[in-house]
């Protein structure tokens, strides 16, 4: 008979798997950046940069200030520790991982290949004209070597032809990423000059993959259903269903229910690792990256926190609700609040375009959500915070901060 939990329970369960049960480290440094990438698995990127680029966010969010040059150290340069693909969207993820992935990999090329109207099928001699330039160079920037081939923009993204054969390679594997410039921009290489010997020698079937990726996706979640599984590392449904019935099988998945989560009047499966953690409480204030996997998936956010979430950044302004680039806000362990965030580089001034409470929201949430605030200010080096028009905790977070005030444009 499976077994019951609470909502509240649940809700712990996720936060303490994905790290906010942790006692944070004065001065966090590799170590420390690498435990995030384990427990999380992968660090999404996202290229927008209004307050902080993505990939920076979920690991001050866990462990708080540090200095964003030692991470940069981590997933920008060598990738021999740490490397990208899309292990959910585009991720920075452990190298030694990236096995995990040649099964899809594989997928992917023989997908592309199969259909003679593909892109690849009617590219082939840039795509060999590509892996001839990479061979001579070793690590480029794509701007390094289009310059040399057809400049026609298309209609896909209006990348280069250069830029779309290189993540076409990419994807199939052939091309890894050899790191990116400070302006962030991707360096590619064929996969043979840059990952280990054992990296590229380590071949793991399908079935073995999804299974261990499913493991792993089930230790990052710490409670969820079989969509939330299948979701976290973009794998087939039905890939993962066999992988969830293999590690109950096995005794390394616990099928529970948790109240409130349902499908009409029908409880959901829902799957935990044997053994999970189940903390009693879990106090974390954090402001969270709209690729954080606490959030990522917006369904499970709405279950697990009763939080609706949507980004407006495609958004017309005059229909936006919250604002332009809205984070999360962890209160405790709720989702208790959300910020418009913005980062005036040039005037050194963090500005908050707008504030809000959820429903649920604690009483002293306002004091909180403002030291989560002066934090990220101070964790971006601004000397001032400005606190915009919009919210209705707009005035009592200046107020807090003793913040200059402007209008939300």
């Amino acid at each position: 008979m499976s077994q019951k939990i609470t909502a509240d329970a649940a809700r712990r369960i996720a936060l303490s798997a994905h790290g906010f049960a942790r006692r944070r480290t004065a001065t966090p440094g590799p170590r420390q950046f690498a435990s995030v990438i384990d427990t999380l698995g992968a660090l999404q990127i996202d290229s927008v940069n209004v307050f902080e680029r993505s990939h920076y966010l979920p690991v001050f969010a866990r462990l708080g200030a540090y200095d964003k040059s030692a991470l940069d150290a981590l997933t920008h340069r060598s990738p021999a520790r740490v490397t990208e693909w899309w292990a959910h969207e585009a991720t920075f993820l452990r190298t030694d991982d990236l096995p995990l992935w040649g099964w899809k990999m594989r997928m992917l090329r023989e997908r592309d290949l199969a259909d003679d109207s593909s892109w690849a099928n009617a590219h082939a001699a840039e795509l060999d004209w590509v892996r001839r330039e990479l061979a001579a160079r070793g690590p480029s920037l794509a701007r390094e070597i289009e310059t040399d081939v057809d400049r026609a923009r298309g209609s896909w993204w209006d990348w280069s032809t250069v830029k779309h054969a290189l993540e076409m390679l990419f994807r199939w594997g052939e091309v890894a990423i050899a790191g990116r410039t400070s302006t962030f921009e991707r360096r590619y290489a064929l996969a043979e000059q840059v990952l280990p010997d054992h990296v590229r020698a380590t071949e793991i079937s399908r079935d073995d993959a999804v299974r261990e990726l499913v493991r792993r996706a089930a230790r990052a979640t710490g409670i969820a259903t079989a969509s939330d599984l299948s979701d976290y590392y973009r794998l087939p449904v039905d890939f993962t269903t066999q992988a969830i019935r293999e590690l109950h099988d096995e005794g390394e998945l616990t099928h529970v229910h948790v109240d409130g989560w349902t499908r009409g009047s029908r409880a959901l499966d829902v799957w935990m690792p044997t053994g999970q953690v189940r903390p009693r409480a879990v106090s974390a204030d954090a402001l969270l990256s709209p690729f954080d996997p606490v959030v990522w998936s917006r369904p499970r956010a709405e279950r697990l926190f009763d939080f609706r979430y949507r980004i407006e950044i495609y958004t017309p302004r005059h229909k936006r609700v919250y604002g332009y680039y809205v984070l999360p806000v962890l209160i405790g362990d709720r989702l208790a609040a959300r910020v418009d965030l913005k980062s005036d580089r040039k005037a050194g001034v963090l500005r908050v375009q707008s504030a809000w409470a959820e429903p649920h929201a604690p009483a002293d949430t306002v004091e909180r959500l403002s030291q989560v605030v002066r934090a990220a200010a101070q964790w971006q080096e601004h000397d001032s915070i400005s606190v915009g028009s919009r919210g209705d905790l707009s005035n009592a977070v200046a107020q807090t901060l003793r913040a200059s005030r402007h209008e939300t444009p």
